[in-house]
């Protein structure tokens, strides 16, 4: 998963991630949410001279993009990708390759954790848990016994006892949790992704991949988006809720303009509608909105 993800060649080294699928972080109507939460935490901060918005895992920069004309020019944005910086983008932008250290802001991380690459565990026919392997064209095999860590993280937070049950392991997701809240001296941490809870564990695991925008099956050669939903509740954070809580929190509307605007303003009728359209996507209980939110700070 490692190497075909981001190895030479790899996926995200690559490939542009929205030709293959879309997020939050691409709409402008989000981007406003998150120039709200950056406000909160920019006061929380008594206002510094430089506030920094760090998007990890910034895709073609879509939000920082956005966010380039919602904030003043004490925002300091810093877009973290692997692949090459992408012409056009605004010059205010820093483009880097490594998670910068002593952030004083916002750092966010949209739909990054569930391609942190993982081990996938499942129970053999005798009741022992396993690794599974994959080989070069997709096709697994049961490996060898799970070691004692993980072992450990299972029995913590996702039991598995019956024969052919999976699970996705979690420790690879909490340490780049970590690695993005130890890279904040101030401010806050925003990581935001599809998982579950201890309630919702899926029985047979989430390992899926994409490609050209629709569900391919898993195989590690580098043509395909592999992801995994994030045991969330695991990860430790001050704050968890789903996107759909999250966003109208921060004032995210829904609420379609009235038909009365369209004759007297056309245009801002259409503006106002297309704003409600995002809106409901974005917190859509079944989609989008189902999304969960992770926030920690430091004062």
């Amino acid at each position: 998963m490692t190497r075909s993800l981001y190895g030479p060649g790899g996926f995200y080294r690559r490939e542009v991630p929205a030709h293959h699928f879309s997020t939050s972080a691409q709409t402008s109507t989000f981007a406003d949410a998150i120039a709200r939460l950056a406000g909160e935490v920019d006061e929380a901060l008594g206002s510094p001279e430089i506030f920094d918005v760090v998007d990890v895992g910034a895709g073609d920069g879509e939000l920082l993009t956005h966010l380039a004309g919602l904030l003043d020019e004490r925002a300091r944005l810093v877009a973290v990708e692997l692949r090459p910086r992408p012409a056009g983008l605004p010059e205010r932008i820093e483009w880097r390759a490594e998670i910068p250290s002593g952030v004083r802001g916002l750092l966010v991380a949209c739909e990054l954790l569930d391609n942190v690459p993982c081990d996938v565990a499942v129970v053999d026919p005798e009741g022992r848990v396993r690794y599974e392997e994959a080989d070069e064209l997709g096709e697994t095999r049961l490996g060898e016994e799970i070691d004692d860590a993980d072992a450990k993280w299972l029995a913590e937070w996702w039991p598995l006892r019956e024969p052919g049950r999976r699970a996705e392991l979690g420790a690879p997701r909490e340490a780049m949790w970590r690695r993005l809240n130890d890279a904040v001296t101030a401010g806050s941490a925003l990581a935001i992704d599809y998982g579950h809870t201890g309630e919702t564990r899926p029985p047979a695991g989430t390992l899926a991949a994409f490609r050209d925008g629709r569900p391919v099956r898993p195989v590690p050669d580098g043509n395909c988006d592999i992801t995994a939903h994030v045991a969330v509740d695991a990860l430790g954070c001050d704050q968890l809720q789903t996107q759909r809580k999250a966003l109208r929190a921060l004032g995210l509307k829904t609420e379609r303009p009235p038909l009365s605007q369209a004759y007297r303003d056309p245009t801002g009728y259409a503006m106002a509608l297309a704003k409600a359209t995002a809106a409901t996507r974005l917190t859509d209980p079944g989609g989008l909105g189902a999304h969960w939110w992770m926030l920690s700070s430091r004062p």
